[in-house]
């Protein structure tokens, strides 16, 4: 939960950071690289984590089957919803900022559905329709879906490579073997295919995503490794800050109108992120699983808040951004603004959709009574709980 209000914070960042978005404060702030680069690495790795742990819990109460139509029936009408109603300001509000497009919404809109559009904003096709920010989505269906093929096909195998977790990852190797992966992928894979959130050929982010999606359903219930996760939250604290330490200082040192970093430097950074990204996230679960032990009704309001937040508040950061820039209010002023008219109209779209019966499966809600049910992006309240730039 903590990692989506997070996201928004970071999509709010988007707009000012001088990093790719879809719309741009006039006034790129520099100094808010490094503190926007805290949680690239781990952030959404920590929440594809997650996800797979909560559909552990799915799973253990239903067939293959009976999965994959949840997965289904709870994630792809918002995905419907998103691509032809939530999204498309997104994409509008870029091409009138980038490209000083005049028409009307509604003549913008005929063409993103038809995908007749060819407008090109920094110089790449602007393909619609399109998915956007719920690109997260789309790659939990999906792997959803794979999972439940494999638990089709060999529950017991997953069951015995649960066994052969705990026994591989005991002591440091908790530590250093999940980094060594995610470094590993950082190396070769990254600087090969980038990510792309194009679900096709998005093969580095792919690996890194549905690998740690697996993981954290098939070390849910592991007692062992919570218990591992404890013990070395704080060594996980140390390896996540020194990540951090040398990647910000090659990123910093190395900004776009700077000269290339060498070889070993680009390799130094990318061992750095990997290190970063499974030390935050180790520490997270660890200081989680030792502190977060107990749920609450204001834990679950917010929790199943998640996902209708997660469906609205890129729309809005990029429509109040575009607007708000135009009134010349000091920045800090703006940014306390928007920062805030976010947050409040994702709790309004909340409090809107869990009381329509009709909207709450377009938003990810069980069309139940507001008290029952669970996050449908997979966070629940009983589980403790990469992003490149522009992302």
């Amino acid at each position: 939960m903590g990692a989506f209000f997070l996201l928004i914070l970071y999509h709010v960042g988007m707009f000012y950071v001088p990093w790719h978005f879809h719309v741009k404060s006039p006034h790129p702030v520099e100094w808010l690289e490094p503190v926007m680069m805290l949680t690239n690495p781990w952030r959404l790795t920590l929440l594809f984590l997650v996800s797979g742990a909560a559909t552990r819990f799915m799973a253990d109460k239903a067939s293959a089957g009976g999965l994959a139509k949840a997965r289904v029936a709870r994630l792809f009408p918002p995905l419907v919803l998103a691509v032809f109603v939530i999204v498309p300001p997104q994409s509008y509000y870029e091409i009138v900022e980038k490209l000083g497009y005049s028409g009307s919404f509604l003549d913008f809109y005929g063409k993103y559905v038809t995908a007749s559009g060819h407008w090109r904003p920094n110089g790449q096709p602007l393909i619609t329709p399109t998915y956007n920010h719920m690109w997260f989505v789309v790659y939990l269906l999906a792997y959803s879906l794979i999972l439940a093929g494999l638990l089709w096909l060999a529950r017991p195998s997953l069951a015995r490579a649960q066994a052969g977790l705990e026994r591989g990852f005991g002591g440091w190797g908790l530590l250093v073997w999940p980094a060594v992966y995610l470094v590993a992928l950082r190396v070769t894979l990254f600087p090969a295919f980038g990510i792309t959130h194009a679900l096709v050929d998005d093969w580095y982010n792919h690996a890194l995503s549905f690998s740690v999606f697996l993981f954290g359903f098939l070390t849910a219930k592991s007692v062992v490794l919570k218990a591992g996760f404890i013990r070395a939250r704080w060594p996980a604290v140390a390896m996540a800050v020194l990540g951090y330490g040398v990647y910000a200082c090659v990123r910093w040192t190395y900004r776009a109108d700077d000269a290339a970093p060498s070889l070993a430097v680009q390799a130094l950074a990318q061992v750095a992120y990997g290190l970063n990204q499974w030390g935050a996230i180790a520490a997270i679960l660890g200081f989680g699983a030792k502190h977060l032990t107990r749920g609450g009704p204001v834990l679950t309001y917010l929790t199943l808040g998640v996902f209708p937040f997660y469906i609205i508040h890129q729309t809005f950061i990029v429509a109040a951004g575009h607007h708000l820039a135009k009134l010349g209010l000091p920045q800090g002023l703006e940014a306390l603004v928007l920062v805030a008219g976010t947050f409040a109209c994702c709790f309004a779209t909340y409090e809107i959709v869990r009381r329509v019966a009709v909207l709450r499966p377009l938003f990810g809600l069980k069309a139940a009574s507001p008290s029952g049910g669970t996050a449908a992006l997979g966070v629940r309240p009983e589980i403790a709980p990469d992003h490149a730039p522009g992302q």
